[in-house]
C-alpha cells in the first residue's frame, strides 16, 4: 500500500497566523504583513480548511485562540524558526562582529542553552561574549555601554526593558524534606538589593508570618541546592523549577505572589540587523519553554551539597 501523500502548510499562513496571534487582530496583523484585511481572513479560512479545525472564536468585540489553534501556534513558531535557520545557513552575507550579551545566571541556567545553541548555527561568525550578573548590575553595564543586549527581569521602577515572557512566580520547597510549620520559614535568597528577595520577604509580612533568612546567594546554583537539601524555601519563576522541588501553595501557608516579567535591554546605537536577529532568536526560545516537569530529587551533587549546607547553617559563604 503506497504512503499517502498530504500537502504541506503554507509558510505564508502560518505567518499570517502568528501575526494574528502577536498582535491580536485581523487590522493589525494586515499591516505587518503588508496584506489587506480580506486578504489577511482568506488566508486563515484556507489554514482553518486544511488542518480541518477552527482556530480563532470570537471574545466580544475581540478574538481569541481555540484549543486547536493553540495547539498550532506552537507548531507555527517552530516551522517558521526553523525556515529562517535554513535561509540564514545559506547566506553569504552572514552577520558578523561581537555581540555582548547580560543574564543573571539563574536566567543563563535555564534560557540560554537554547538560545546560543539556535544562534550559533545560525550566524556562527558572531562571536558572542556574555555576563552572568544581576539585573540591576547589568543594567548599570548597560547605561555604560559595557553591554549590547540584556536579559533582565521587568522592573519599570529602575530599568525599562521589553517585556518579553510573562510566567507566574512559586514558593519553593523540598519535595522530600518538609518544612515545619511551628518554626520560622527558612529563605535562600539574593542579596538584600534582590527584587525577589523584597518581594519574598513583603509577601510573608503582609501575612504575619515569621521568616529567617538563612542562605543569601546571586548563584541559582546554590539557591536551588539550598532548597533542594531541605535547608531552606525560596521562590522562583515557574520555569526555573528544578526535579525534587514542590510548589507550596497557600494551602501550604504562603501567600500568592505576582507574575515575573522578563525583559530585554537593548543599547542605542547598536548594529541592528545584529540586534534584530539575537533579538529574534531570544524571544522565539522564551515562547518554546515549557515549565519541568516535576518529580522526586535525584540529583546526587544536591544531596552532597546539602551537607555541606548543613555544616553552615545560618552563614553567608565568602563571596555571596
Amino acid at each position: 500500500m503506497g504512503v499517502q501523500m498530504t500537502a504541506p502548510l503554507d509558510l505564508d499562513q502560518l505567518q499570517t497566523f502568528i501575526a494574528i496571534v502577536d498582535t491580536g487582530s485581523f487590522t493589525r496583523a494586515a499591516d505587518r504583513v503588508f496584506k489587506t484585511q480580506s486578504a489577511v481572513s482568506m488566508q486563515m479560512r484556507r489554514l482553518e480548511e486544511r488542518v480541518g479545525k477552527q482556530l480563532f472564536a470570537k471574545d466580544g468585540r475581540g478574538i481569541r485562540l481555540t484549543g486547536e489553534g493553540e495547539k498550532l501556534l506552537n507548531y507555527a513558531r517552530r516551522i517558521i524558526r526553523l525556515n529562517n535557520e535554513a535561509i540564514a545557513a545559506f547566506d553569504d552575507n552572514r552577520l558578523e562582529g561581537t555581540l555582548r550579551i547580560g543574564t543573571p545566571d539563574d536566567y543563563a541556567d535555564r534560557y540560554m542553552p537554547e538560545i546560543i545553541g539556535r544562534f550559533a548555527k545560525t550566524h556562527p561568525n558572531v562571536e558572542l561574549y556574555i555576563v552572568c550578573e544581576p539585573s540591576v548590575d547589568l543594567a548599570e553595564k548597560m547605561a555604560r555601554g559595557e553591554l549590547d543586549i540584556a536579559l533582565v527581569t521587568h522592573n519599570p521602577r529602575e530599568r525599562m526593558s521589553d517585556v518579553v515572557r510573562t510566567e507566574p512566580l512559586c514558593w519553593v520547597g523540598s519535595a522530600n524534606h518538609p518544612i515545619a510549620d511551628d518554626l520560622p520559614v527558612p529563605l535562600a535568597v539574593g542579596r538584600r538589593d534582590c527584587q525577589w528577595r523584597q518581594l519574598a520577604s513583603s509577601a510573608l509580612d503582609s501575612i504575619g508570618r515569621e521568616y529567617q533568612i538563612l542562605f543569601t546567594s546571586w548563584s541559582s546554583t546554590v539557591v536551588a541546592s539550598a532548597v533542594l537539601a531541605g535547608m531552606a524555601v525560596s521562590i522562583l519563576p515557574e520555569s526555573a523549577l528544578r526535579t525534587g522541588m514542590k510548589v507550596l501553595s497557600q494551602a501550604d501557608g504562603f501567600p500568592a505572589l505576582p507574575p515575573v516579567q522578563i525583559g530585554i535591554m537593548k543599547r542605542p546605537g547598536f548594529s541592528s540587523s545584529l540586534m534584530n536577529a539575537i533579538s529574534t532568536h531570544i524571544t522565539a526560545c522564551l515562547d518554546n519553554i515549557t515549565p519541568p516537569q516535576l518529580g522526586e530529587e535525584t540529583d546526587s551533587e544536591a544531596k552532597s551539597f546539602g551537607r555541606y549546607l548543613r555544616s553552615r547553617s545560618g552563614t553567608a559563604l565568602s563571596g555571596w
